[in-house]
């Protein structure tokens, strides 16, 4: 019997084109904060990391939170969407205020000033928005191929931002007038970007009621099943074997991406030029976005995401190590073609995760008849900011160690070889675990299994 469809296609894209919003704070900060503060800025790479440490371990502490209010909350915009619309106000002022530091500021005034934008940014608003988005997925559809293919839609949108704001930023930030002034014009730029699609985001979709998403005209029933403590949510998650593995997977791709995103320093330093940037983000992003487009079709043939999943991964894997290969050989098209190939291989995931979410909150709610989609969500924002932060923070750590100095036209031999560690070696290694991982990522199974016995 086929599913029942709740979606539109006008629907389906105006949910995916809420991931530019995401994405112009996302790609901005795990792309460029790192050389701004160092080279503009003037700010220690290994400070900046730490204090990207103690910001993330903070944010590990509100995704929860979060994640319980959106299953709290009771409106006439539903659970997430007054936290998707209202978060990202503050996501707009925080990200521009990130790259306005004044340069009048003593030194210490200065870290102080990018910590308690950064953490605002990422621990309050940032959370309840990115949690509340992705929470939509469940909230908005039960039909399992409208979720993989908000999923799909909504990863193009963000690779698409991502690759637009990695290929212009650099020359966007010399046209605006380069420097302190150039980076605050095209942060505050991007801020206004982002809040009037988050806005048209949040407005084309509607959320089904809680007896909708149940399937029971009971409304006790539904009201008993959501009552519930941030401590129950917590043992609910913890109690929740593929909810572990999915969070791991999203933190280590999070680490993936930002220390992916280090690029600018591997083209700057060993390839000798800034703007092949912008040439690896089109050879990794439109591959990615045309294996996001076949995503759907692709879980559906191989009749659910476990399998392409895995044997995407085991791809990406083997592209990557070729990929280390050709840039101790020098050679950057070897580089750029198997950089492609291993974005083809990881697109699967990238368009699926959102629905594996989905069938992780399923799976609570079969074993312990809880619903708790916003909670469930949160390990998408705490992958994001854990991993991204994890990311960022080691790379400038081991910038740091390597005995980087900002600016300077010739690096030290130990930077040098710790650049290709960093852009090559970590995102092969990193690719590999996720595979191991997603092998034992059963959950579809289980399910099923569970609603048989049922």
């Amino acid at each position: 019997m086929e599913e029942k469809r709740y979606l539109r296609w006008y629907n389906k894209i105006g949910y995916g084109s809420g991931d530019i919003a995401g994405n112009v704070v996302y790609a901005l900060l795990s792309s460029f904060v790192m050389i701004y503060l160092t080279d503009t800025v003037g700010l220690n790479a290994g400070i900046v990391g730490t204090l990207m440490m103690f910001s993330k371990l903070f944010d590990g502490v509100t995704d929860i939170f979060f994640g319980s209010m959106i299953d709290k909350t009771k409106s006439r915009m539903g659970k997430a969407r007054p936290w998707m619309f209202w978060g990202y106000f503050g996501c707009a002022v925080t990200l521009a205020s990130i790259f306005m530091i004044p340069s009048s500021l003593g030194e210490g005034a200065k870290y102080a000033w990018f910590f308690i934008a950064y953490s605002l940014l990422n621990a309050v608003f940032y959370t309840a928005n990115n949690i509340a988005y992705s929470a939509l997925t469940a909230l908005i559809t039960k039909n399992g191929s409208e979720r993989v293919q908000m999923g799909s839609i909504r990863f193009m949108f963000a690779f698409a931002t991502s690759l637009f704001i990695q290929a212009v930023t650099v020359n966007f930030v010399r046209a605006m007038g380069g420097g302190a002034a150039g980076w605050r014009a095209v942060a505050i730029i991007y801020a206004l970007v982002g809040l009037a699609v988050n806005s048209i985001s949040v407005w084309s979709v509607k959320e089904l009621t809680p007896e909708e998403l149940e399937e029971t005209t009971n409304k006790k029933e539904v009201e008993k099943r959501e009552k519930y403590g941030l401590g129950d949510a917590a043992q609910l998650l913890a109690a929740n074997k593929f909810y572990i593995i999915i969070c791991c997977v999203y933190i280590l791709t999070q680490i993936y991406t930002a220390t992916l995103n280090m690029g600018i320093y591997f083209m700057t330093y060993i390839l000798g030029d800034a703007s092949l940037l912008g040439v690896f983000s089109v050879a990794i992003n439109v591959p990615l976005i045309i294996g996001l487009i076949m995503t759907p079709m692709l879980v559906k043939k191989m009749k659910g995401m476990y399998k392409i999943n895995l044997a995407g991964y085991a791809l990406a894997t083997v592209a990557r190590l070729i990929v280390i290969a050709g840039a101790y050989m020098g050679n950057i098209p070897i580089m750029l073609v198997f950089s492609g190939i291993a974005a083809v291989g990881m697109s699967p995931l990238q368009g699926d995760l959102n629905a594996l979410i989905a069938a992780c909150s399923e799976y609570t709610f079969l074993t312990k008849k809880k619903r708790i989609d916003g909670t469930m969500y949160s390990c998408t924002s705490l992958g994001v900011k854990i991993g991204g932060g994890i990311g960022t923070a080691l790379a400038g750590w081991l910038l740091a160690a390597s005995g980087y100095v900002a600016n300077q036209p010739m690096q030290a031999d130990s930077c040098i070889q710790m650049l290709y560690f960093m852009y090559l070696w970590v995102p092969m290694i990193i690719n590999l675990v996720i595979t191991l991982l997603l092998s034992k990522l059963k959950v579809e199974q289980a399910n099923a299994r569970l609603e048989g016995a049922g």
